[in-house]
């Protein structure tokens, strides 16, 4: 993973985004992620591209007993918000490692389809979990990811796996597109059960009230999956 998001371009179009009440988190990520977590009181948990620590901190908040938080942005890092019970560290999540057996809980928040290697990343995951330890995470839904050349709505090439490459508040934006079907036989691959499966849309009542959030009716915006590992 680049560090994307210490581009002062694109990172002062991504908080005009989350400050103008538009972005896709409160309305249907930040939900969808607290419905499929497990019980996180005394929980070890590691938070992959943790941002500026929002979903770290809300774990403390419920009783995690320690959250590391990582990301790869010295910038998000720097805003991040501070617990005691959560540690900050700046790393890529391409070759970040913790000691197998260490972890109860791993998360991560709209981080993964930026990662190259994904099957790389679940197998050390699988490594850090305790027996029947958690993998909590969401991320670009395939449906949106897959076309070569971006188009609103228009879902194509989603066979062809690999790199893409997006217009997002600046040029050459790096995402990784892979299928749901992939995604899935990777967990199951290195000992995952997938225990949840989401595609979080917003329901008539938000498209009445937030009227931009109606083109994500029309394709899901956003993939969950919680997996236990076995």
């Amino acid at each position: 993973m680049n560090a994307l998001y210490d581009d002062p371009e694109f990172l002062d179009g991504y908080r005009r985004l989350r400050q103008s009440g538009q972005a896709l988190n409160e309305p249907l990520e930040i939900p969808a992620m607290n419905a499929a977590l497990p019980p996180v009181a005394g929980a070890r948990v590691v938070d992959l591209g943790c941002g500026e620590g929002g979903l770290a901190v809300r774990l403390a908040e419920a009783g995690a007993a320690e959250v590391l938080a990582v990301d790869v942005s010295e910038q998000m890092l720097a805003a991040a918000r501070l617990h005691p019970a959560v540690r900050y560290e700046r790393a890529d999540l391409a070759d970040f490692e913790v000691p197998t057996g260490t972890a109860d809980l791993v998360v991560s928040s709209m981080a993964l389809h930026y990662v190259e290697d994904f099957d790389d990343l679940v197998a050390r995951v699988a490594r850090w979990l305790v027996p029947g330890g958690w993998l909590v995470f969401t991320m670009e839904h395939p449906m949106v990811t897959a076309p070569v050349v971006a188009a609103d709505c228009v879902v194509d090439d989603y066979a062809d796996e690999g790199r893409r490459e997006r217009t997002w508040f600046v040029e050459g934006v790096i995402k990784y597109h892979r299928t749901i079907g992939s995604i899935v036989a990777t967990l199951l691959r290195h000992g995952f059960q997938v225990e949840r499966l989401d595609e979080p849309m917003p329901n008539p009542e938000q498209v009445v009230a937030q009227p931009s959030l109606a083109v994500h009716r029309r394709r899901p915006p956003i993939l969950l999956i919680a997996a236990r590992v076995r």
